[in-house]
């Protein structure tokens, strides 16, 4: 890999994962050095290793899961780390109450990382400042979804080499889309010229300050990028008619059989799912040769072996977490 080997002498300090805008270049790269490294694992006929054994990893869901949950859950038993699944519903949160004491009393079970997915941005962030265990950012609000953003380009750069130079085009849902901020923050730190597509009602305020080109027409850029992410339509966060119809935002922004004979041969079709069939992308394309979009979610169970680890990792380095002896 072009990049691999920079940061073999880079030491990981950080006990938490609440985003990809505060890493530098070389903690994503270290990050997806490591998750290489575990990648092994999966192959085995017991696909088990022993860097979390005895460590107790519990899923904090407040809004639905089933690939990021999932993908957490068997990361952290490959790892050999016991989990517990803790949704909203299976919460005092109903009752009354917060998120804080629902993590303080979970940490006094003795947990040792916390994996949060919340509708509120910055919760992750929140909870790291109020407890002791380690903190990992599983999407917040409309702010970030780190380790989706890494799965991303751990998968491009094991179809591609490298991102640097790159042109990766970000397509739909911009405005709602957590996985487009860290794929931003990944793919730009990493040397990849990123453009946001989509129509101006489903662009961020202030998009304009962010690192990115922006498209308000997927014609414009299908024939010129080498890396495309198609984003669902999170119509449970739309409010009011951001276009006109369904079908109309699937004439000029759907990834279909006609746009793809103009792009190039080598292109790569991403998306992060679930996936709004006929509407985002064509079934023909989702399911075609240039997709990666079954590597992703293969992809994702490495990643995030690879976060844990490094969490838990930072953390005994602190002597915030007691190792086994």
């Amino acid at each position: 890999m072009a990049e691999k080997g920079k940061t073999r002498e880079f030491k990981w300090q950080r006990k938490h994962l609440l985003g990809l805008r505060e890493l530098t270049a070389q903690e994503i790269t270290y990050i997806l050095d490591t998750a290489q490294g575990f990648e092994e694992i999966s192959t085995r006929a017991v696909k088990k290793a022993p860097p979390l054994r005895g460590k107790l990893v519990v899923n904090l869901f407040f809004e639905d899961s089933t690939r990021t949950r999932n993908s957490f859950a068997l990361a952290a038993n490959r790892l050999s780390a016991d989990v517990v699944e803790f949704t909203k519903k299976d919460s005092s949160v109903s009752k009354g109450e917060t998120l804080l004491d629902t993590a303080r009393n979970l940490e006094a079970m003795g947990i040792d990382i916390v994996v949060i997915r919340h509708n509120a941005g910055g919760a992750p962030t929140l909870l790291s400042k109020y407890i002791n265990a380690c903190v990992v950012n599983a999407g917040d609000g409309f702010c970030e979804h780190p380790t989706q953003g890494l799965l991303d380009v751990f998968t491009i750069r094991k179809r591609k080499g490298s991102l640097k130079g790159l042109k990766i085009a970000i397509v739909g849902d911009i405005s709602h889309s957590r996985v487009a901020r860290s794929d931003m923050w990944a793919m730009t730190k990493l040397g990849a010229e990123v453009t946001f597509v989509g129509p101006p009602t489903l662009m961020p305020p202030k998009v304009e300050q962010l690192p990115v080109k922006i498209s308000y027409s997927l014609d414009d850029v299908i024939e010129k990028v080498d890396v495309i992410n198609m984003l669902r339509i999170q119509f449970e966060r739309l409010g009011g008619n951001p276009f006109p119809s369904v079908r109309e935002y699937s004439h000029y922004f759907g990834l279909t059989v006609e746009r793809m004979k103009r792009a190039k041969p080598d292109i790569i079709v991403m998306h992060p799912g679930p996936i709004n069939r006929g509407l985002e992308i064509e079934s023909e394309v989702a399911d075609g040769k240039n997709s990666v979009i079954l590597q992703q979610v293969t992809n994702g169970v490495t990643v995030r072996m690879a976060t844990l680890f490094l969490v838990n990792q930072a953390a005994a380095q602190h002597g915030e977490v007691i190792e086994e002896t």
